[in-house]
């Protein structure tokens, strides 16, 4: 779930969420800017993909990125050329199609759901009060 940032948090509550939201944000923004540079799957059109389907991927170039990382660390470890290794995944000439009909009408709930500003107030709030609530275990 996106949840937006508060551009001009009032108050110590929403000030501790932004500072929070921001830092989980620059995580992700990074994570995700490796995984665009190695694998172009992440950069295709997903909408009609199930969620399910979206996590395997995810978590397939994931677990990829990282076997990648180790294999480039043990080649350093033993002093081998780095010609050794090929990590170049762009030209793997692999294609992920997902049928956009089958989950339409859940797309279109899901989607609903998800621009409702009643929900997205709530959920916010939520995530206020619960940050809020560990500020002491976290300081």
């Amino acid at each position: 779930m996106i949840v937006k940032t508060i551009s001009q948090p009032q108050g110590a509550k929403r000030q501790l969420f932004a500072r929070m939201q921001e830092a989980c944000r620059t995580d992700v923004e990074r994570a995700f800017g490796v995984l665009q540079a190695q694998f172009n799957i992440v950069n295709v059109p997903t909408k009609g993909c199930s969620d399910e389907d979206l996590y395997y991927i995810m978590k397939t170039c994931i677990i990829l990125h990282n076997m990648i990382i180790e294999d480039k660390r043990d080649i350093l470890e033993n002093e081998r050329s780095a010609a050794q290794l090929e990590t170049d995944t762009s030209n793997l000439g692999c294609q992920v199609s997902c049928d956009p009909n089958e989950e339409y009408a859940q797309l279109m709930l899901k989607r609903q759901r998800i621009r409702s500003v009643e929900a997205h107030n709530v959920i916010r709030n939520d995530l206020i009060e619960h940050l809020w609530s560990r500020a002491g275990e976290l300081d």
